[in-house]
């Protein structure tokens, strides 16, 4: 008899208590893993931007704008190699009351150079240039919109009053997870030299630059902060990933209770496999006796309590984990890429690591005090209790 040879048949002894306990060792460590890939998939787009660009807003807030003259400015800031602009314009569809889409009113001369993931072949790109009410859109968005090459497009807006028609000029594709597919952009002139947008005139939302040399992109940011700072317009320069976890401020407490909640459903899973194992071991007192008695040593009993607790963590940690790869990364995540609603939806590899890991550990945890407590019986105290 061994370690693992002891654990395994004693999972059987009590079927449907094995497979009660299983099945919430499993339930917990799939929440577990959904909760983490949620957090992963929000997060998805700051992980993987740029580290050599930077984006600049005004110091007070996002949605007030700067003077068009900033950007010549800016690019004078030595390290910067290029550098573009964009005003938000808050499109939705128009047949669709929400949600809203990423749309942005862009300086066509410059906006991929420095957008480099989003992929326009170079002859859709040369008409836009040349097509004052232009626009490209992202592959997803298209898809969800109708829109050709060579057609119209309308397009409403929660800033822009009335409806907006654009000729759609090119169709991009992501080549980075950091380019959302849903993306609407059209000249910024265009917008500029509407009536509607008169408020705004000659205004830029927000400043992106490419620098030479992502390790100064402290320094060059601070450069660019401080050549504005006498001006009643004053800046705020950070890297694209601080950039885009700053669009999600609004949902940083939400995702702090949701990495809270994964590690309380851990938690859970410890308790329900403790009680588990505690009671499987008063059940078997007296057989434990009965190895104490023939020479088994309190190490050896230790381990066999262990190893059961630990097998039950891991068997529900591996279902679990194929549950999670079958309908998060094979099912459910696909669709909702293909919807748009996410960039990434997918668990990492290192969740699913990091999920069997902690169900091994925590099976150990789990059956730590009965084990320690069976394994300090006394031969005759345990040989005295029935089973």
């Amino acid at each position: 008899m061994n370690l693992a040879t002891y654990a395994r048949r004693n999972l059987f002894r009590r079927t449907g208590r094995t497979i009660l306990t299983v099945l919430a060792v499993t339930v917990t460590v799939l929440i577990f893993c959904v909760i983490r890939t949620a957090v992963a998939a929000f997060n998805s787009g700051a992980d993987a931007a740029s580290g050599d660009r930077l984006a600049t807003q005004n110091k007070v807030s996002l949605t007030i704008p700067l003077p068009k003259h900033y950007i010549d400015e800016l690019r004078q800031v030595p390290g910067i190699k290029v550098a573009t602009w964009a005003n938000w314009f808050a499109a939705k569809d128009p047949k669709e009351r929400i949600p809203f889409f990423a749309g942005f009113a862009v300086d066509h001369a410059t906006w991929f150079d420095v957008q480099d993931e989003m992929q326009v072949p170079p002859d859709q790109l040369a008409l836009w240039k040349k097509t004052p009410d232009g626009a490209i859109l992202g592959d997803l968005l298209a898809e969800k919109l109708g829109a050709t090459i060579g057609g119209t497009v309308v397009i409403t807006s929660d800033i822009y009053p009335g409806d907006w028609r654009f000729q759609v000029v090119g169709i991009y594709k992501a080549l980075r997870k950091s380019a959302d597919r849903s993306t609407f952009v059209f000249r910024w002139d265009y917008l500029n030299n509407d009536p509607r947008a008169a408020f705004g005139k000659e205004h830029l939302g927000m400043m992106l630059s490419r620098i030479t040399d992502s390790a100064r992109s402290a320094d060059i940011s601070r450069a660019i902060d401080a050549k504005f700072e006498t001006n009643d317009d004053q800046t705020q320069t950070m890297t694209e990933r601080a950039f885009q976890l700053a669009f999600l401020g609004g949902f940083a407490a939400v995702l702090k209770a949701f990495d809270l909640a994964s590690l309380v459903i851990l938690l859970i899973m410890t308790l329900i496999l403790a009680n588990t194992i505690a009671m499987s071991v008063r059940e078997r007192t007296h057989e434990y006796g009965v190895l104490r008695a023939i020479g088994f040593p309190p190490g050896h009993i230790l381990g066999f309590i262990l190893g059961e607790a630990v097998l039950v963590a891991v068997v529900g940690g591996v279902i679990a984990i194929g549950l999670d790869v079958l309908v998060i990364n094979h099912a459910l995540g696909p669709l909702l890429e293909s919807s748009g609603g996410f960039r990434e939806f997918r668990t990492p590899v290192a969740t699913l690591v990091v999920a069997l890991g902690a169900a091994t550990v925590l099976g150990l945890v789990a059956g730590v005090i009965p084990a320690r407590r069976a394994s300090r019986l006394k031969v005759t105290d345990a040989l005295r209790r029935l089973e």
